[in-house]
């Protein structure tokens, strides 16, 4: 964990030193603390909100997704390929388009409400308590492949929603401010305390519900709280950034080999690892589109598919 910790404080410092003009460490502590420095405008204005954004978005849909496969018991469970996010993501352009909504506060209740409709609609078109993990698979592939197609869709035909939302549908860290971190917290503080709070009664659940009943749990009350935690990270991180995939699916597989299955280590895990991945992967988009840069969400993509195929091929 300790190494961990020193990884993801080494990208938090990469990613706010990395700009249209380098900043070494020692200049990017002057930026955070000293007011007078020539920096801390440079750190506060853009990079300082860009990076805790991605820390934010990074651990939510890390933990979401090692959440979702615990629940589900399926090791191919993730925020995109299950398609919560396409949900939240048509909801948030129903909003925009048909609603006139701009803000992220106005994004966030309908991302939720979609990110939840979503959950339950896979959960249910999957079998519910008798889903398998290829029942789940393909429910979240069919709905996920249907709600960007309206996505794409909805903004098409609306030219001026394709200019608010260009860089949003992609994947996003580039508009990041202080009020978007701000009003993205309480959300993901309650997302994240109630999925790190259901580590025990997940481990319990994972024996079945009988044994789980035996063991002192409520299975559809853990069920519950495991759904409203994965809406409220899943829900208020698209709002934030849009869709970006594989983050929840890739870190669960990587620190399962030296966590075990116990989530009590897994979870906390995989919230410090997530936006590393995360972060690193806005980092090297920066880097290699320069003077511009990619967007995040196509370079999780195109990182991470690879990677999660080497980690498959290296489990067997």
């Amino acid at each position: 964990m300790l190494l961990a910790l020193l990884v993801l404080a080494a990208v938090l410092v990469l990613s706010i030193g990395l700009g249209a003009r380098f900043l070494s460490p020692g200049e990017v502590w002057a930026g955070l603390w000293d007011s007078s420095s020539a920096y801390y405008h440079i750190v506060h204005d853009s990079r300082l909100p860009r990076t805790l954004l991605g820390l934010m978005v990074g651990t939510a849909l890390g933990l979401a997704g090692a959440i979702m496969q615990a629940l589900t018991r399926n090791p191919l469970a993730d925020p995109g390929l299950l398609g919560i996010n396409a949900g939240a993501s048509a909801a948030v352009a129903t909003a925009a388009v048909f609603f006139g909504v701009g803000t992220f506060f106005g994004y966030v209740w309908f991302a939720l409400a979609g990110a939840a409709i979503v959950t339950a609609m896979v959960y249910a078109v999957g079998g519910g308590r008798s889903a398998t993990p290829a029942r789940l698979a393909l429910a979240g592939a069919a709905l996920n492949a249907t709600l960007l197609s309206y996505v794409s869709a909805v903004l098409l035909g609306d030219t001026q929603a394709i200019d608010r939302m260009k860089f949003w549908t992609a994947g996003s860290l580039a508009s990041a401010d202080f009020a978007t971190v701000e009003r993205l917290l309480p959300f993901f503080a309650a997302g994240l305390a109630t999925g790190l709070l259901a580590a025990r009664p997940l481990n319990a659940l994972s024996l079945g519900d009988d044994a789980a009943r035996a063991l002192g749990a409520r299975p559809a009350v853990i069920r519950t709280a495991v759904i409203v935690a994965v809406t409220l990270l899943c829900g208020s991180a698209t709002a934030a950034c849009g869709p970006i995939v594989f983050v929840g699916l890739l870190i669960p597989h990587m620190v399962r080999p030296f966590t075990g299955p116990d989530l009590r280590w897994m979870l906390p895990y995989t919230a410090v690892l997530a936006p590393v991945l995360l972060l690193g992967a806005d980092v090297l988009g920066r880097v290699l589109g320069s003077p511009g840069e990619l967007q995040v969400g196509t370079v999780t993509a195109v990182v991470g598919g690879p990677l999660f195929l080497y980690l498959v091929r290296a489990a067997k």
